[in-house]
């Protein structure tokens, strides 16, 4: 087994207030690192004590702005740059991770691309939580730990004491999600049919299945603008549901979404802290998943198995 004291743990600009959570689940501060930027902007990270020989694992989601993203390239570069034994990204959120295959001519495949850029940089793992889509594993060349939200949301739900819980996806896309939260609870579940003219705007949605009288649970992994989570709870509601409410592991929410929630006859939007929240919003429940990456980071810094981290227990 590893020695503990060889960890040490970094923090990007963007997600110090979630690093610092997780170093505090793990038992051990924050490394200390610089980072500078020129009058440009350009951006220019330095390790201030040495990291030869450990085990360093460096913290940062890549929400916008891009900066996020180089910032913790340049990271990755300087620690293998400064003899680092083993450099393991920990991303809670993965960005562009929704660009992740050609659904037109001429587009950007940009989650193979962030792989591609992770792996160039140097990085020899990743632990991240609710990718867009779990096949963005196989775009790495090296192991991926991807972590289930559903470990995190699942106790809460279930604290509700909802007496008629269905889940609903979002869309197609979203049915394992669903599913799997439909599975741990006993439940039903059911399916919003969405149509979209472009990016972030709605043509048509309906319900597939029965949620009269239900406490629906609407289940996705990222809320952007949150047109459809309103869209589809506005229909589930109109379609007989007690209660509707919302799990979203990561809180994009750009644009108008503050708004299009507080709006909306949403009770409430479980979300994590993978990505800070802009403002507070009376609907909106934040968990932390700092607990959950702080055992992942203990598993793999000390060579025990990281699977029990994907159990929830069925029918709780």
């Amino acid at each position: 087994m590893a020695n503990p004291a060889f960890v040490k743990l970094f923090s990007g600009t963007a997600s110090r207030y979630l690093a610092e959570k997780i170093a505090l689940e793990y038992g051990k501060d924050l490394g200390e690192i610089a980072i500078q930027r020129f009058s440009d902007g350009e951006i220019s990270p330095s390790f201030t004590e040495s990291v030869r020989g450990c085990n360093v694992f460096l913290i940062q989601s890549t929400f916008p702005p891009a900066d996020n993203l180089m910032e913790l390239l340049l990271m990755i570069d300087a620690a293998r740059r400064a003899s680092a034994q083993y450099v393991t990204v920990v991303m809670p959120y993965f960005g562009y991770a929704r660009q992740d295959r050609k659904d037109k001519p001429r587009v950007a495949i940009a989650a193979k691309l962030v792989a591609n850029l992770l792996s160039a940089a140097g990085a020899d793992r990743l632990i991240t939580c609710d990718l867009h889509a779990g096949q963005i594993q196989g775009f790495f060349d090296f192991p991926v730990d991807h972590l289930d939200g559903q470990v995190v949301f699942a106790p809460y739900l279930q604290s509700l004491n909802l007496p008629k819980m269905v889940f609903a996806a979002p869309d197609v896309g979203g049915v394992g999600r669903a599913r799997a939260f439909a599975t741990i609870f006993a439940a039903d579940m059911v399916v919003c049919d969405k149509h979209r003219k472009r990016a972030n705007e709605i043509a048509a949605m309906q319900i597939i299945g029965d949620v009269e009288g239900a406490d629906v649970v609407i289940v996705d992994d990222i809320i952007d603008t949150g047109g459809t989570i309103t869209k589809a709870a506005q229909i589930i509601k109109e379609k007989g549901a007690r209660s509707v409410r919302a799990v979203c592991t990561h809180p994009v929410l750009s644009g108008k979404a503050y708004e299009n929630i507080e709006n909306s006859v949403l009770e409430e939007v479980i979300v994590s802290d993978t990505i800070p929240l802009k403002k507070q919003c009376s609907k909106i429940t934040v968990l932390s998943v700092a607990p959950l990456f702080a055992k992942a980071i203990r598993s793999v810094h000390e060579y025990e198995s990281i699977s029990s981290l994907f159990i929830v227990p069925q029918k709780i």
